[in-house]
């Protein structure tokens, strides 16, 4: 059995992809110094569906929870389990996860992100799961008090209190995600405190990201999403289709100029609700690596709103998008003329002349 075990729950938009890219191409390095990450990023991912029981678990999926947990019981070393959906099981499931892992000594880390910074990417990834919600009616359920999972799936709160509460103070890790403008590797370095990764045994290269939409492009695929209706049921296949083919080949690919968010109207109502958080965390028995008041949100200006966008705009979008996955299946199937680079843009700029 593992000597420790550093369950890491999320939370969702706090850096997660980053942190993982690092863990997984270090793999075989930190295994060398005594630190286990088994398997695959998809097997945990497969895990955490499984701990969860959630409906959407892809019928295929081959690892379980108990079966990620017997290969790390063969390990004597520390380990580590990762997933940013962790944090949404139920206290049930949490308590269950935690108890198949003893007597290994279980560590909890989550992370926290601010406020103003988590609404907008936390709607955008609801959209890019097949949500088909508008912004302003994501932020007015969650403003009335009709969207308690927000609290409860993507926010570091209540997941780390369910998840925390099940282990000794000394074994529970929160992070605060440092500011806008600070060193990308600062988030890796606070992790790797935590679990007591050495210096020099893992290369954390330039954060890979994992780019925002902007509002015409996020508009364009809420409406794809609505337009599809129950279409792909399972998350799995959607991802293969849509993420692969719309979000990751097209529309990440555009300039996303256009930027969306809270607008100042909300700011008084944000920074309360931080205040609480922050309050809520200082009073909790765990150990803090970073700074509670980067919860704060600081640059809060006024944002548009993807519901604003005119028809034209979202036409526009619409367009190019079909232009840019036309591209795509060109290049799939191996068809882009050689030597003529700029054929897509000259499509491009034929199509914009036809629609005026």
């Amino acid at each position: 059995m593992p000597r420790r075990v550093f369950v890491h729950i999320g939370a969702p938009k706090t850096g997660s992809t980053y942190v993982q890219n690092v863990l997984f191409d270090n793999a075989e390095r930190l295994e060398k110094s005594g630190i286990l990450i088994p398997a695959t990023f998809a097997a945990h991912d497969q895990a955490m569906t499984d701990l969860r029981a959630v409906p959407w678990r892809d019928p295929q999926a081959y690892w379980t929870w108990d079966l990620l947990v017997e290969k790390a019981a063969a390990f004597r070393g520390d380990v580590i389990l990762t997933s940013e959906g962790f944090g949404a099981a139920s206290a049930e499931q949490a308590k269950r996860a935690v108890e198949s892992l003893q007597p290994a000594e279980v560590h909890i880390v989550v992370a926290a992100r601010d406020l103003w910074r988590t609404f907008p990417s936390m709607w955008q990834q609801s959209i890019r799961a097949r949500s088909t919600w508008r912004f302003e009616d994501f932020l007015a359920a969650v403003e009335k008090g009709e969207f308690e999972q927000f609290w409860d799936h993507y926010t570091a709160n209540r997941m780390f209190f369910r998840w925390a509460d099940l282990v000794p103070p000394a074994q529970r890790h929160l992070i605060t995600i440092p500011p806008p403008g600070a060193s990308h590797d600062l988030l890796w370095q606070r992790f790797a405190g935590i679990l007591g990764i050495p210096d020099g045994v893992c290369e954390p290269a330039a954060p890979t990201s994992n780019p925002s939409l902007g509002a015409p492009e996020i508009e364009v695929l809420r409406r794809v999403n609505a337009a599809l209706g129950d279409r792909y049921p399972h998350r799995m296949p959607y991802q293969r289709v849509v993420q692969q083919h719309l979000v990751r080949a097209v529309l990440q690919k555009r300039d996303n100029d256009v930027r969306f968010g809270v607008g100042l109207d909300r700011a008084d109502w944000v920074m309360a609700l931080a205040e609480e958080q922050i309050r809520q965390l200082r009073e909790y028995d765990c150990h803090i690596v970073g700074d509670l008041d980067e919860l704060r949100p600081t640059r809060m200006k006024d944002s548009r709103s993807p519901d604003e966008l005119d028809d034209r705009q979202i036409l526009d979008a619409a367009i190019e998008t079909i232009v840019g996955m036309i591209g795509h299946a060109d290049e799939l199937r191996g068809m882009v003329p050689v030597g003529q680079p700029g054929m897509l843009a000259r499509v491009k700029r034929g199509i914009r002349r036809t629609i005026g």
